[in-house]
């Protein structure tokens, strides 16, 4: 299997860019956009000059347990600079997004409650509700994070979207919102000691 169909395995169709949209970002945004690949993992990354997003992080059930997420993990925390990703609300009937958010819970993550993220999936025409979550070394603000994730949405997720889709996501403005008051926590029952194991 190549890096594209695990990935595609993995992650559900509505978060998935084409190969095609990979494949030019790899190669016309190849001084910022990453592939990690290994046997047991595939990461995609988007490196810009105060932050890392991670577009993708694939670990194979065969190799949990490994420290191999932590380990790639550890690669862009080197790198000293805020690390932003994107990940599904906990869904209780899907137990990989519990063991997502306990992984980052784990590894330092906090959850950027006052940032909505909301985009409609040009695969299915749904509206898509995401939460955002961002580890730092010298703690930046969730201002920062956001700015972080415009320029990443703006740059990497929508690059020649009409090229490849056919038709444009949804303009930055309505997908990223900042509230003051912030949302519940995602991170919370999983940073809390009594529920670690």
């Amino acid at each position: 299997m190549n890096w594209y169909e695990k990935l595609n395995q993995y992650f559900p169709v509505e978060e998935m860019k084409s190969k095609e949209h990979m494949d030019t970002l790899l190669k016309e945004k190849g001084s910022v956009y990453y592939k990690d690949e290994g046997p047991y993992h595939v990461l995609m990354y988007a490196e810009f000059p105060h932050f890392t997003f991670v577009d993708y992080l694939f670990v194979s059930k065969e190799s949990r347990g490994m420290g191999l997420g932590r380990k790639t993990l550890q690669m862009l925390k080197d790198k000293n600079k805020p690390i932003i990703l994107e990940v599904e609300p906990v869904n209780y009937e899907d137990t990989d997004t519990e063991k997502r958010l306990r992984f980052y819970a784990r590894e330092g993550f906090e959850h950027a409650s006052s940032i909505g993220y909301c985009r409609r999936s040009l695969a299915t025409g749904e509206e898509n509700s995401m939460e955002i979550l961002y580890w730092t070394p010298s703690g930046e603000s969730e201002e920062q994070i956001f700015e972080g994730m415009k320029k990443m949405y703006e740059d990497i997720h929508t690059y020649k979207d009409e090229q490849f889709y056919g038709e444009s996501y949804d303009s930055v403005s309505d997908v990223l919102t900042f509230q003051e008051e912030e949302k519940k926590d995602v991170l919370k029952p999983f940073s809390d000691p009594v529920n670690n194991d």
